[in-house]
């Protein structure tokens, strides 16, 4: 049966074959702690109580038909009102589009703004930018990082890149890193941007950025989420940013995106949901503009949810710096943001005991999910080359006692390796 050019040449998800590997196992009736899903187990992380009771409540006020195609009013005016309060930036309610989940509004930047054979810059390891592209089938510009640098990419890394660009699209807090932007680093970003954009002749597309922000809530310690519009102001008309409560309240089934931008591209965005029915549930979006407004709720939410998480980020960042210290080739970047911890574990070409050697991420990834009954998405799933030997760790889906039993098992399994 013959389909088309376009879904011959689509490229399959690795985390979507990892998952097939571990559904395997546990048929087998083996118990596999599974760290490679960017979700939340709802009985470990529930959302907001509050916010699952206005759910409740909307559906039995029958709030269940179509909502308006760039979002119920109120919540718009709600995401608005919370944008001032956590960023002190300026959205008024039509530049303001909500959909089902962030995906959508990523999707839509793409159809908005690019059009087959332009160019789009963006690191690896990244999130799907590299299936968008070839969705539109635009030229993907691919930005390598490195460790150094925590994987964020930097203005020198950039730069060569932006001359014709139509869209840079950035993320910080980083998935699949957990690392963000420091403000000197996203500043000099920033300054790349505006000068490109002066080069522009009147009527040239300019180069657009897309922000994804969806982790600013959920970050560690000293470090500060920054963004462009709030460093500079110019880049106002340019930006486009994609945020949305799924993680910052562990309501990724919820779906409830919002993006922001010039009213321009947002109303063209409108558009493009409406004709993808990519909307969120009307109950759920009455129930989110209530819940955005109850700040004393928010805030307290947000600090227990950030604290489990980060303790359970801390635990595994110390156990592979322990391991490290022993000797074994491996490392960890010490958590940031989102629900992510960067790992290393460096045995390609090592042997195990059947005899098999390790010669890429996949196959480091696979052995420890058969040795050491743990599951990791290796940065290949990425974007980034088969044999860089660092991995995606979630943690939002396991408990802490569950991530505390797994530094043992990893460290019997690699000790096997010849």
């Amino acid at each position: 049966m013959s389909v088309s050019l376009l879904a011959q040449n689509l490229h399959g998800s690795e985390i979507i074959k990892i998952a097939g590997e571990i559904n395997e196992l546990k048929r087998q009736g083996q118990n596999i702690a599974n760290l490679t899903i960017g979700d939340f187990d709802s009985n470990i992380y529930p959302i907001p109580s509050q916010l699952k009771q206005g759910i409740v409540d909307a559906y039995g006020d029958n709030q269940t038909n179509y909502p308006p195609a760039d979002g119920v009013l109120s919540l718009r005016e709600s995401v608005s009102s919370f944008l001032k309060s956590k960023f002190n930036l300026d959205y008024a309610a039509n530049q303001i589009l909500v959909s089902g989940g962030s995906r959508p509004l990523i999707y839509s930047i793409f159809l908005a703004v690019v059009d087959p054979g332009d160019k789009v810059v963006f690191p690896a390891p990244s999130w799907n930018n590299n299936h968008y592209c070839d969705l539109l089938k635009a030229e993907a510009v691919i930005i390598p990082t490195s460790p150094g640098n925590n994987f964020m990419p930097t203005a020198n890394e950039i730069a060569p890149h932006l001359k014709g660009a139509t869209l840079l699209a950035l993320c910080s807090p980083l998935n699949p890193t957990g690392t963000m932007f420091t403000k000197k680093d996203l500043e000099e970003i920033c300054d790349l941007v505006i000068a490109e954009n002066k080069t522009r002749k009147a009527g040239e597309k300019p180069l657009y950025l897309l922000y994804d922000q969806i982790y600013s809530q959920l970050t560690f310690g000293n470090h500060e989420h920054f963004n462009p519009v709030s460093l500079r102001p110019e880049l106002k008309d340019v930006t486009i940013f994609v945020d949305g409560a799924s993680k910052c309240f562990a309501a990724t089934g919820v779906r409830v995106g919002w993006g922001f931008g010039p009213t321009e591209v947002i109303s063209h965005m409108k558009a493009i949901v409406g004709h993808m029915g990519a909307w969120s549930p009307k109950a759920e979006q009455v129930a989110m503009a209530k819940f955005l407004r109850q700040d004393d709720n928010v805030n307290a939410y947000l600090t227990k949810l950030k604290g489990n998480i980060q303790t359970s980020l801390n635990t595994l960042y110390q156990g592979f710096q322990q391991l490290k210290s022993e000797g074994f080739n491996v490392d960890s970047i010490e958590p940031m943001g989102a629900i992510y911890l960067t790992i290393k574990v460096d045995y390609a070409g090592k042997t195990t005991p059947d005899g098999v050697v390790l010669k890429s991420s996949a196959d480091i990834n696979f052995y420890l999910i058969k040795e050491a009954k743990v599951a990791f998405v290796p940065f290949a799933a990425f974007g980034t080359d088969d044999d860089m030997p660092w991995f995606r760790v979630s943690v939002g889906a396991s408990t802490q006692e569950e991530i505390r039993q797994l530094i043992p098992r990893i460290k019997e399994a690699l000790a096997k390796l010849k």
